[in-house]
């Protein structure tokens, strides 16, 4: 069953549903590390890295609840189904316990369902035990796409529909997190990502319907302020 939303507004509620995120590619391991403390000092859900990271993160978070997140085929899921999965392997023997992965963009517009479920069934395979967020990619697709995306993503057992990389045209809307939890249901997770950089935008997409929030700007949203001129994700 999904993580439902809190029935208060209060920080440590609202952190408990953030992926603290940094994907940028310049990312030091001092800075992997400050995220980290971070995570384990406000209570967020997880730490979300590329996959050099795993094994870093995951003895960094090691003993607490804060879980290791690890992107795969990010950020344009292009990469291929096997390869897919083959990282998503590499990062879950690393100490990740959550992969979030970027759907066959091109496949889904294309309309060739099967592909596109079968890149899913791969990485589903290779990811049993953990917990698995398909990125759709929201900005590029129509909204019947992102209705097929969330259909393919629960017949295969995901545990998320996700709306954004961050990477792209755009990020998450308080709309697309409406659609994406009108088409799963009550009992999937839903992921609001790209984008969201302070508190008031944080809760406007779980009232719409997400249980959980990707963000590079968390410290700004779970203390209310301002996020710095350059956060980005």
């Amino acid at each position: 069953m999904a993580e439902t939303a809190p029935a208060l507004r209060d920080t440590r509620s609202l952190a408990g549903l953030i992926d603290h995120t940094l994907l940028k590619a310049e990312a030091s391991r001092a800075e992997v590390a400050r995220y980290c403390a971070e995570a384990r000092e406000h209570g967020f859900a997880s730490v979300c890295v590329n996959a050099v990271h795993a094994g870093f993160v995951a003895d960094e978070l090691a003993g607490t609840p804060v879980k290791t997140c690890v992107v795969v085929g990010f950020p344009l899921g292009a990469g291929g189904a096997e390869a897919k999965a083959a990282e998503a392997r590499l990062a879950i023997a690393a100490g990740a316990q959550e992969i979030d992965m970027v759907i066959d963009i091109g496949a889904l517009i294309e309309g060739d369902l099967a592909r596109c479920r079968a890149d899913l069934a791969s990485v589903r395979e290779a990811t049993r035990g953990a917990v698995l967020k398909v990125i759709l990619e929201t900005c590029l697709l129509t909204d019947s796409q992102k209705e097929e995306a969330c259909r393919l993503a629960q017949k295969v057992g995901a545990e998320f529909v996700k709306t954004s990389t961050g990477f792209s045209t755009g990020g998450a809307t308080v709309a697309d997190i409406a659609l994406m939890r009108r088409v799963v249901g009550p009992h999937m997770g839903v992921k609001a990502s790209g984008g969201v950089r302070d508190a008031a935008t944080a809760w406007a997409m779980i009232d719409a319907g997400a249980t959980r929030i990707g963000a590079s700007a968390s410290i700004a949203i779970v203390a209310g302020a301002a996020p710095a001129a350059n956060a980005g994700y």
